[in-house]
């Protein structure tokens, strides 16, 4: 187990690879932890140094009290990836993730060297939205929402012919302390980084499934135009590819890491 102190918070997190293999860092979606990434990184090239971590309030990380803001979230990615003196960073970022990607990747050009967007945007949702479901959160706690939830995650195939998946990722969802997740919709409704995502200047791969609820393709595909973006839709996949297609995606992820080798 791996973990560290910021602002006496404590991060979990993973750093597993050779020290001097390239680094590729992990952002994770909201209700989920560092380890929605595990059906992917064993089919990414070998050699690689993979640097995964749970946000505040999710996984095995600290659950400070809410409100969290974008800033604060893109700050202890920073703090980590100081720690670990990582450079050269290629960051992968899922739904909040991707946003803590882009914040990231706009404050510290110096060490975020190429970005991939998964199922994200510059800007998600509204504060109405948000405020909708963290009162319902607050009211009835997550199990409340998990069905629409999981509906926006996943497609049909997915949902109807993995029972057993299925209920394992709904644990994962409903066990994440509501204060953690009521967090984190706070950071992302009051995030909108349009203008520093249409001001990077790095290499930036986006992607998204093409039936996911939460960030549709049209929306991921105007934050991919928004910085130059390559765009990419992945079939038969909701708002967790990495979950449902993760073949596609490791290819997909594999082919860019050549690309800006």
């Amino acid at each position: 187990m791996q973990t560290v102190l910021f602002d006496q918070m404590m991060l979990h997190f993973r750093d597993e690879g050779p020290r001097d293999g390239r680094v590729v860092m992990f952002g994770n979606s909201l209700g989920t932890d560092l380890r929605v990434w595990d059906l992917l990184l064993p089919l990414l090239p070998q050699g690689l140094r993979i640097v995964r971590f749970d946000k505040p309030g999710h996984g095995l990380s600290d659950c400070p009290e809410a409100p969290y803001a974008m800033d604060e979230l893109v700050r202890d990615a920073e703090n980590l990836a100081e720690h670990l003196g990582l450079k050269d960073i290629t960051f992968v970022g899922l739904s909040i993730g991707g946003l803590i990607g882009q914040g990231f990747a706009a404050k510290r050009p110096d060490l975020v060297k190429a970005l991939v967007l998964m199922d994200t945007a510059a800007q998600i949702g509204t504060n109405d939205m948000w405020n909708t479901r963290v009162n319902a959160v607050r009211k009835g706690g997550i199990e409340s929402l998990a069905d629409p939830i999981l509906e926006r995650w996943f497609a049909p195939t997915y949902r109807n012919g993995q029972p057993a998946q299925m209920a394992a990722w709904r644990n994962m969802l409903t066990r994440t302390p509501a204060e953690g997740y009521i967090g984190c919709c706070q950071a992302i409704a009051a995030a909108d980084l349009t203008e520093s995502t249409r001001a990077l200047t790095l290499p930036v791969m986006a992607m998204a499934g093409d039936q996911d609820g939460s960030t549709p393709p049209a929306l991921v595909q105007a934050t991919a135009e928004l910085c130059n973006a390559a765009f990419h839709i992945i079939e038969d996949a909701g708002h967790l590819p990495c979950v449902e297609q993760p073949e596609v995606v490791a290819k997909l992820i594999t082919e860019f890491l050549e690309a800006t080798a």
